[in-house]
Parts: structure tokens; sequence; C-alpha cells
């Protein structure tokens, strides 16, 4: 339930960056694509699509997304994405093969450097 929760608050927080953080907005030019996160039973899955610099997401699969990211279940993938330090939790994950990924690469790279737009920030004292 908390991995389905945390997918559903990622688009959310994707969607409301594309509409109002110009930066985020930028990385979207020239994207038209979909992909997904999900859980290797599909049990807990979430797609989301990129089309004219916006993001949008809803529940279940799509049958060819770009890539997908498939952790092997629900809390595992809550973990990772909880992380103190994503990138090694992700790089061991994809190592033991807990992680699965499947399309375009390249673009799995990308969808990472969105998640920096998406840190709440720090407030100066």
């Amino acid at each position: 339930m908390k991995f389905r929760f945390l997918l559903w608050a990622l688009g959310l927080l994707m969607a409301r960056a594309s509409r109002k953080n110009p930066a985020f907005e930028q990385q979207l030019a020239g994207k038209d694509l979909t992909f997904q996160l999900q859980t290797a039973d599909s049990k807990v899955a979430r797609h989301f699509t990129v089309k004219n610099q916006r993001v949008s997401s809803r529940s279940g699969t799509v049958a060819e997304p770009a890539f997908a990211i498939v952790f092997k279940d629900a809390g595992y993938g809550f973990a990772t994405l909880q992380a103190k330090n994503k990138q090694l939790a992700f790089m061991q994950g994809i190592q033991d093969k807990h992680i699965q990924i499947t399309g375009n690469t390249g673009l799995v790279m990308w969808f990472q450097g969105l998640m920096k737009y998406l840190m709440p920030r720090k407030r100066k004292v």
C-alpha cells in the first residue's frame, strides 16, 4: 500500500513541477513518451506520460513503455525510492537482480535526473 501511494504521490509531484517549475519543464522539452514503475508481479504499477512538457500518471501498465523499472516487490520498491542514497540503492538493486530495467536505459538516467527537481527545498534560516 505504501509503494502504491508513493507512486501516486510521485505522479502528483511531477505533474505539479511540470506546471510550476521552469527548470523541470525544460527537462521535459522534446520528450513524448510513457514510462512505468511496477512490481515484478504487476500488482502495483503506475505509468507516467510526458507530452507537451507536462506529466500525467495513471494506475496500471501500458503495452510498450519507453522504459520500465520493475522492482521485485512493493516493499523493496518503497525502500529503494525512499533510500537516502537513491543512486546507490538503484545500482545495488540492479546488481542483485532485485530491480530490472526494460527499454531505453538512457531514458532511465534522464528520469533519475528529474528527481532532483522534486526534492523539497531547504529553507534558509
